[in-house]
């Protein structure tokens, strides 16, 4: 079992390591758990959040792919009105599959660019 969360915690590391935001292209963090998708986008230069949404607060409802497409298209309108086009994606140690790839082009297709 810690085994597992070892594995885990080194991919984290491992991507945060390569990918680190900066004032001009902030980070896109991810976090999905098996009920909920959380999205921000992080300046690691002044450690701010500067947008934040989940399915949580949103009371959303469909199935998880679409949940996550909706929190994309959320965390892209508000990175848009936070003046911020351009992001780097964190996936958080998660496959580029499923939810996290629906949130990623749902926010595509908002228009952030990563």
């Amino acid at each position: 079992m810690l085994e597992r969360f070892a594995k885990k915690e080194r991919r984290q590391n491992r991507i945060r390591s390569k990918v680190s935001g900066t004032e001009s292209r902030p980070r896109l963090s991810v976090s999905v758990s098996n009920l909920h998708i959380i999205a921000q986008i992080i300046d690691d230069v002044n450690g701010k959040t500067l947008a934040y949404t989940d399915d949580i607060t949103t009371k959303m409802v469909g199935t998880k792919t679409v949940k996550a497409a909706k929190v994309g298209e959320n965390i892209a309108e508000l990175a848009l009105k936070q003046k911020v086009n351009e992001v780097v994606f964190d996936r958080g140690g998660k496959l580029y599959h499923g939810r996290v790839k629906a949130l990623a082009e749902a926010a595509r297709a908002k228009g952030l660019k990563f």
